[in-house]
């Protein structure tokens, strides 16, 4: 089957917006609780690096860990978004890893702060390359999502196992935000995080290497 890779280089990347617990094995990894309705956070669009660029250890954090996910692309949102029309929205789809730092984010919880230091740091948004999306080809529901560190698999799971589904993500999220072109969804992450050291090769890819995402960690 023929599949479109792009880039869209004359696309401004928008807001970023991250799905938290959206994976039950993940959920109890992490010894947290499922909840009703999605887990919402943001990052920077500066914290966005591609295919090939580095991953900066950052010097705040000594516990940065790996989270792969699919992550969409918004193209032209309509104007009364429904169930039925929803993945419309989507202009294309990609790898993408969410870096955390967990040291921080557990600080974060335990004083009821904002995230946004455990998230949003400087290369903590590392995005493969875009396939052009065609619901007549690809099914978002049932992609493969893997990650390895100098070969080794960290991550193997599969957007079926998504508590909230790519179509409930994006109606809650247009409920509430104003949802533009170039928006990224990171849709949330399935077993395996794990922490990342200086001098690691990282790969991740979505759907049988459709998208890949290979990157290395410097300090």
């Amino acid at each position: 089957m023929d599949y479109s890779i792009r880039e869209f280089p004359d696309l401004q990347f928008g807001t970023l917006y991250c799905i938290g617990r959206n994976y039950s094995d993940h959920i109890r990894e992490m010894k947290s609780v499922e909840t009703a309705v999605p887990v919402v956070f943001l990052k920077p669009r500066s914290s966005v690096i591609r295919s090939g660029d580095p991953i900066l250890y950052p010097s705040a954090s000594v516990e940065v860990h790996h989270e792969v996910e699919l992550v969409l692309l918004l193209g032209n949102i309509p104007e009364k978004l429904t169930p039925e029309n929803a993945l419309t929205a989507i202009k294309a789809f990609a790898v993408g890893i969410d870096l955390t730092a967990r040291d921080l984010q557990a600080d974060a919880k335990k004083n009821g702060l904002p995230w946004a230091m455990a998230k949003g740091l400087k290369t903590f948004a590392p995005i493969g390359n875009f396939v052009e999306f065609d619901p007549e080809k690809t099914d978002l529901q049932n992609l493969d999502l893997r990650l390895t560190t100098d070969g080794e698999i960290r991550q193997s799971g599969n957007t079926e196992e998504m508590i909230f589904s790519v179509t409930q993500i994006l109606c809650y999220l247009n409920q509430h935000f104003t949802l533009t072109p170039g928006d990224l969804i990171f849709t949330g992450t399935p077993e395996g995080v794990g922490p990342i050291a200086v001098n690691e090769r990282i790969t991740a890819s979505a759907g049988h290497n459709l998208s890949l995402l290979e990157t290395y960690v410097r300090a």
